[in-house]
């Protein structure tokens, strides 16, 4: 009996050790998604219920939509790591337009290893972009939409990239080979690689400055334009329930490829989120984009593209992975722009209402 008692106690071990070494060594698969639908009336009424070309997010008018959605599987281990992101929405639709077949529903797939003993990883793959602090996942921004800045710099990229980490996580450095401007598939003719590089510091838990970069072309060695690209932006949380965000890009192109003058655009764009509450917050934008030779936004235009816009908006969480919001946006630009029926004006005045939940 004694050596039957021994024996079961030694069971009870066993099974209390496994036990605990299961619950302290988590699963390196985990699955995740998120949906966001939303509903968008613009006051200018467009003909085919689609918002200017420049707006690739909630970009229907006057009807209940999808977004984004999507479901995710992560992979994530002491030295490899991988993503697996397959999505759908008018975001989608909008944004891959250019991408052939199933690349459209491809919102991230990319694979890495760790090198040696530091925080150097490796990846190649789809990714989202290294450019701006704003992404399609609305719940993970403080504005309903995108600003101007977001929606005309990549959302997405394609390449392989150097990441390393600094041991005090303050210090973020990357460089990166890039198929293109926002290309997953690059431009048919085009032999040369894209490139990029970001600096993010964050001294303390309440600030980050960030620094990107993107130098390339995105059209076929015939008509070769080089592109040179910068991206600063600086979050600040000033109270605890107080926040700013600003941000500017400045980008030059080629006039052609066989003139070396550059056209430049430019936008800054300021932020100011206020929380009244753990489950309400309040967000002010201030936005202005100046692209007069239409490189990235082309309006055929005296002044090109030259447009201010402001917005506020109110968000409301009743549970930490859900998110409704409204949001009242607008848009005036140095010409008429924006179509309103068979006319055009220079104003463009929106209303958005979002639903996001995250699982």
């Amino acid at each position: 009996m004694k050596k039957i008692l021994l024996g079961a106690a030694a069971f009870v071990g066993i099974e209390a050790t496994a036990q605990e070494s299961t619950t302290s060594t988590p699963n390196p698969l985990t699955f995740s998604g998120y949906i966001e639908s939303y509903y968008t009336y613009d006051f200018n009424k467009p003909l085919n219920n689609t918002r200017p070309g420049f707006i690739y997010s909630h970009n229907r008018h006057n009807e209940v939509n999808l977004n984004l959605g999507f479901v995710k599987a992560s992979y994530n281990a002491e030295k490899v790591r991988a993503n697996l992101a397959i999505a759908a929405g008018t975001y989608m639709n909008a944004n891959l337009a250019a991408e052939p077949g199933v690349l459209k529903n491809i919102y991230e797939a990319n694979a890495g290893f760790k090198i040696g003993n530091k925080n150097l990883w490796l990846d190649a793959g789809i990714f989202p972009s290294h450019i701006g602090f704003e992404s399609a996942v609305g719940k993970d921004n403080w504005t309903v939409t995108r600003s101007i800045f977001a929606e005309n710099s990549p959302y997405y990229e394609a390449g392989a990239k150097l990441t390393y980490t600094t041991a005090d996580n303050k210090w973020l450095l990357s460089a990166l080979a890039l198929n293109g401007w926002q290309r997953i598939r690059r431009v048919d003719g085009n032999s040369l690689m894209s490139f990029g590089t970001q600096i993010t510091y964050k001294p303390t838990s309440k600030v980050t400055l960030n620094y990107s970069t993107f130098i390339g072309t995105d059209k076929p060695d015939s008509a070769r334009q080089m592109r040179y690209f910068h991206n600063i932006y600086g979050v600040f949380q000033v109270r605890d329930a107080f926040g700013i965000t600003a941000g500017f890009d400045i980008g030059t192109e080629e006039k052609s490829n066989i003139n070396s003058d550059m056209n430049t655009w430019y936008t800054p764009v300021l932020m100011a989120k206020l929380n009244l509450s753990p489950k309400v917050s309040l967000t002010a934008r201030g936005e202005y984009y100046s692209d007069e030779k239409g490189v990235i936004i082309s309006t055929g235009t005296p002044h090109g593209f030259k447009t201010t816009g402001i917005s506020f908006n109110i968000d409301y969480a009743p549970a930490s992975n859900m998110l409704f919001r409204t949001e009242l946006r607008s848009l005036n630009s140095k010409d008429d722009i924006f179509s309103k029926g068979n006319t055009m004006k220079n104003s463009n005045t929106f209303i958005t209402t979002a639903f996001a939940l995250s699982f």
